[in-house]
């Protein structure tokens, strides 16, 4: 016999887990309506044109690639084949591609959809996506993104409203203590101008990408490896300690980056945000400029973000995102700028249930059993519990005429907090027998009177 087993970077939910995840999902739901945002949804999959090359090189190869349907190797020859290189076999064998991203699939919707959206386009987007990463504490090879992204607009009132709305999700889940960490590729790419090496700019952000995740001395090692000369790789690392001081070092920065005209630009774009959050204080998060930040996505063109978890837990980010100007234009749709961000639910479960900041959660949604007392009253039991539901109370009625422990036992096991009975005597007598699960008290309640005990209760 086989034994059942998940594929691996995936899992079943019960019922309580699930209550967990709506209630992140909910409240981050709200926010996103609150702050202007609509829903849309996009296919589990699409063609690998869409998705490839979007990504960069590490993205690149956590794409899970579909096969072409139906016999397409019958008019191949497998032994030439065979001697093809991955790059050349790919697209001879694969068309489609499971979903990478939501940033991605949105910029295709747009472009697909011009003549039929307003602009600027607010939507947001909470679905699964799929990468093929190796599995490890909140990192699933199927997980749930929540997305909002505006495009059509390149003004940084945008970068303003998306850190305020990063806040307001924390603050609604009452997570204190988070770090909002936000850079620019602008400055990423200035450090290339600055020392001549434009051409190792995606060397650079790749290894600054894993700061998170490798010591300091392994990234500075890698970089040199990757043709950065040592000088070159200390004013890196000299400079990211500057940004963590912004308002102190404001003008250090400026110096540095006042040879190049993209860096005296990201310099100033970083200066504004942060002009409004000195007026207007983040209410339960910190922001951070820190320029050793690259999120290594390819299509990240200005100001980016990473949201880490308070120092307390060890976790790697809990949501992120950025600016990207030229997403749209892969698609044929040129000068449409966009940003938008995400939050990762599964890292934001883990954090919250460590810091025990779920509110209590019901492991059943039922509010009453009715208990089954044969089939004479089968008819009555459906009628009952119908009657209950269009009050809006949760209602279960036992389907099997069984012993009343048995019964009994199926309420306290679901955490069934009453249960109706309503035999021959309570028929005849027009009432309804209540009991309290946990208190034992039992009550005779008209019908009004019961709607009122359960609805209250």
């Amino acid at each position: 016999m086989q034994k059942p087993i998940l594929p691996k970077g995936t899992r079943d939910f019960n019922s309580e887990e699930l209550y967990k995840r709506n209630y992140i999902i909910n409240i981050i739901k709200d926010n996103f309506l609150r702050f202007g945002f609509n829903p849309i949804e996009t296919p589990s999959f699409e063609r690998s044109e869409t998705l490839l090359g979007k990504y960069g090189q590490e993205g690149e190869r956590l794409i899970f690639k579909i096969l072409k349907s139906g016999d397409f190797l019958k008019d191949t020859n497998v032994d030439e084949m065979k001697e093809l290189k991955y790059s050349d076999l790919s697209p001879k064998i694969v068309d489609k591609a499971l979903r990478y991203d939501l940033t991605v699939p949105f910029a295709r919707y747009v472009v697909q959809n011009q003549n039929n959206i307003t602009i600027p386009f607010k939507r947001y987007q909470i679905q699964n996506v799929w990468r093929a990463d190796r599995p490890q504490k909140g990192r699933f090879r199927e997980f749930l993104q929540c997305d909002a992204d505006v495009i059509g607009s390149k003004s940084l009132m945008q970068e303003i409203d998306f850190i305020s709305l990063f806040d307001s999700v924390f603050s609604d889940l009452k997570l204190s203590g988070c770090q909002i960490k936000i850079n620019t590729r602008k400055l990423l790419i200035a450090i290339c101008d600055i020392f001549d090496c434009q051409d190792k700019f995606t060397a650079l952000t790749n290894q600054l990408d894993k700061l998170d995740k490798l010591d300091n001395e392994v990234v500075k090692a890698n970089l040199i490896k990757a043709g950065f000369k040592q000088n070159v790789v200390n004013s890196i690392f000299d400079v990211i300690e500057l940004s963590k001081n912004f308002t102190d070092n404001l003008e250090l920065l400026k110096s540095y980056f006042k040879s190049s005209e993209i860096g005296t630009e990201g310099i100033s774009d970083i200066e504004y945000i942060f002009k409004y959050f000195s007026k207007n204080n983040l209410i339960k998060s910190e922001l951070i400029f820190d320029i050793g930040l690259a999120r290594g996505i390819d299509y990240y063109t200005g100001v980016i973000f990473e949201v880490t978890p308070p120092k307390n837990i060890s976790m790697g980010s809990l949501a992120g995102g950025g600016r990207y100007d030229d997403l749209t234009e892969i698609f044929g749709l040129k000068n449409m700028s966009g940003i938008g961000i995400s939050f990762g639910l599964d890292r934001l479960f883990l954090v919250i249930e460590e810091l025990n900041l779920f509110p209590e959660t019901p492991i059943n949604s039922v509010k009453v059993l009715i208990l089954n007392f044969g089939n004479d009253f089968s008819y009555d039991l459906i009628q009952i519990a119908n009657s209950l539901r269009k009050s809006n109370i949760n209602t279960e009625f036992y389907p099997d005429s069984v012993s009343l422990k048995k019964q009994l036992n199926y309420a306290n096991k679901n955490m069934i907090p009453y249960v109706l009975f309503y035999g021959e005597e309570e028929k005849e007598n027009l009432y309804f027998n209540l009991k309290d699960m946990n208190s034992g008290n039992q009550q005779k309640l008209s019908k009004d009177q019961l709607l009122k005990v359960l609805v209250e209760n």
